[in-house]
């Protein structure tokens, strides 16, 4: 039998051959990410063992002082959220300003050899074979075509619909971009790049829709963040919906004028669905945390088997997220009852509690496997053409393969077609954790019903404190809705897409379609966990009235404490949906997302 120490060691290995595969293969093969990022993996996403729950809302608020450095290829998932939810500002390498200079001018000097660049001197789409203008693209006359053109793109691709995106989201989108463009593969002007930096640091946040990207880069989406930078649109500013160009004379910028594939750039990106995707997986992380919770209150008022969570079990099959979530289980339960022996208590669980852990590690490694192709995403080009910076031809490269390249002056590199828009790599990983959480939802509802039958509990019918009260009757079809949902919602939309623009854009991801799923599963699991706290509660309570001398564990005890704050024991029948929504409300102020200086 392994030991404590060498189990921990094991995991360990585990994990770091996972991250290896998934984030360092990649990352040491392209040379270019920072490899503080391997390490920093290692921790991501909750994967190693949780402390017991902290009942006060802590969400790490850094000064204004010390802004992020972007290198664009360093960016964070947790300094996205810190930038996004936490206003921390950013501060640009001067590296990275050389680089984006020098990527510009390679752009110029490919064009000036008179090379057809999409979305600079050809049109985008289907229409590609069209020629809007030629020459050198730094004549007066043929730059005011190029803006002319630049715009139109912006307003013609300006399609999004339906509810204002959330101003995290956006914030998130623009700080993504930014960092994208850093890496050096975009092109764009250096003032374009630098005026996104200033509205995240100045808090000036674009008004846009979300709805219509297919997936393919947010093509609908980003051309509105496009146009608040040029002072078109609305943009939210000190607490008010104003013009963008007011916005910018108060600010004291300028409006950009955008130019030779800048326009493209700005809206050829998956910006906004790595937004939502980095906002999903970060919520989902801090849900997974408290499901945790409240699944060990649900084996407290279960009186159930504490053996499938002990570390002797886990070394038994050690996936790594499994792990995480039974050493977080048996550290809430420190101290209590069900650390003692009973006759009473049964040799074994309901599989909804006797596997919370594998569920939930699941979805602990498909948030893993998502962190660190999100990580590759928010910190490389996904542009179409990308500009590679001081690349030159193989010795024996084709013909085909020369012309892509510039070989003279005082850049050097390559403006090369590509297809690094399609997201399909992370989007599947998202649906992934959209199956996953699906899982945790199921788990939860099937505690909730076993938490309602004596037969499991030993307890009276729906928990009923006696006296003729019905209870905990009908909100199981509230469970079993909730749950139905969160299931309709997992199902795959990543492979579902028209053929757009003239049978050229024959597939696409759908990615931020899957992210705003997963987003919406969020809050259906959460109401569900709130529904289970709320019969986890009930149950110990009523065992606490039958033994006065039972005891939960350090953290159940806690969080049973708060929570019974919030929503009172149940000792008549009342509207069971005003303690669904203080259910809900607590665990959403209890939540804590990850967030890392």
């Amino acid at each position: 039998m392994r030991s404590s120490s060498s189990f921990s060691v094991l995991i360990k290995r585990t994990f770091l051959a996972l991250a290896a595969c998934s984030l360092g293969g990649i990352a040491l093969a392209q040379g270019e990410l920072d490899p503080r990022l391997l390490s920093s993996a290692q921790t991501s996403n909750g994967l190693s063992p949780q402390p017991a729950v902290k009942l006060e809302k802590s969400m790490v608020r850094v000064s204004a002082a010390e802004p992020i450095e972007l290198t664009g290829r360093a960016l964070t998932i947790d300094q996205v959220l810190q930038v996004s939810r936490e206003d921390r500002k950013v501060a640009v390498s001067n590296e990275s300003w050389a680089r984006v200079a020098r990527s510009h001018a390679l752009l110029l000097s490919y064009a000036r050899l008179g090379q057809p660049v999409y979305g600079l001197n050809r049109g985008v789409g289907l229409n590609k074979d069209q020629t809007p203008f030629s020459g050198d693209v730094i004549a007066p006359e043929v730059r005011a075509l190029s803006e002319t053109f630049n715009r139109n793109m912006l307003l013609s691709h300006t399609v999004a619909y339906g509810p204002l995106v959330p101003a995290d989201v956006v914030r998130a989108a623009m700080l993504i971009r930014l960092n994208t463009a850093l890496f050096g593969g975009t092109g764009m002007q250096p003032e374009v790049v630098r005026q996104y930096a200033e509205f995240l640091n100045q808090g000036i946040t674009p008004v846009i829709r979300g709805q219509g990207s297919v997936g393919a880069a947010d093509i609908t989406v980003l051309p509105q963040i496009a146009l608040a930078l040029m002072g078109e649109g609305e943009v939210f500013y000190r607490g008010q919906r104003m013009a963008s160009a007011e916005v910018l004379r108060t600010a004291g910028l300028g409006a950009i004028k955008p130019f030779a594939k800048d326009s493209l750039s700005m809206l050829s990106a998956n910006a906004y669905g790595a937004a939502l995707a980095a906002v999903a997986a970060s919520d989902a992380q801090a849900l997974l945390n408290q499901a945790d919770v409240v699944a060990a209150l649900s084996l407290e008022g279960l009186d159930g088997n504490v053996a499938p969570f002990l570390a002797v079990t886990q070394a038994q099959r050690p996936f790594f997220g499994q792990s995480a979530a039974a050493h977080h289980i048996v550290s809430l339960l420190q101290g209590s009852s069900l650390w003692q022996r009973s006759e009473q208590r049964p040799l074994q669980d309901p599989l909804s509690f006797r596997s919370t852990a594998q569920i939930h590690g699941a979805a602990r490694d498909a948030l893993a496997a998502l962190h660190a192709q999100l990580v590759v995403q928010i910190n490389s080009s996904d542009d179409n053409p990308t500009v590679a910076l001081d690349v030159r031809p193989a010795t024996n490269a084709t013909p085909q393969e020369r012309r892509y390249f510039v070989t003279e002056g005082a850049v050097q590199g390559a403006i090369l077609p590509s297809a690094s828009f399609d997201p399909t790599v992370w989007a599947v990983s998202l649906e992934g954790v959209g199956i996953a959480m699906s899982h945790v939802a199921q788990s939860s509802a099937q505690r909730v019903l076993r938490l309602g039958d004596p037969a499991f509990t030993r307890l009276s019918r729906f928990l009923s404190p006696g006296g003729g009260v019905l209870a905990y009757t009908t909100i199981q079809k509230t469970v079993s809705s909730l749950s139905t949902e969160v299931r309709a919602l997992s199902q795959p939309v990543s492979s579902d897409s028209l053929v757009l623009a003239g049978n050229i854009e024959d597939v696409a991801s759908n990615a931020p379609l899957a992210a705003q799923r997963v987003a919406q599963q969020i809050k259906l699991v959460r109401t569900l966990l709130g529904i289970e706290t709320i019969h986890a509660a009930q149950a110990i309570d009523l065992r606490l009235q039958a033994e006065p001398t039972r005891t939960l564990g350090a953290g159940t005890r806690a969080f049973h404490k708060a929570f019974r704050a919030q929503v009172p024991f149940l000792d008549a029948d009342r509207r069971l949906g005003t303690d669904i929504e203080k259910a809900d409300l607590f665990l959403l102020t209890q939540a804590q997302p990850q967030t890392r200086p």
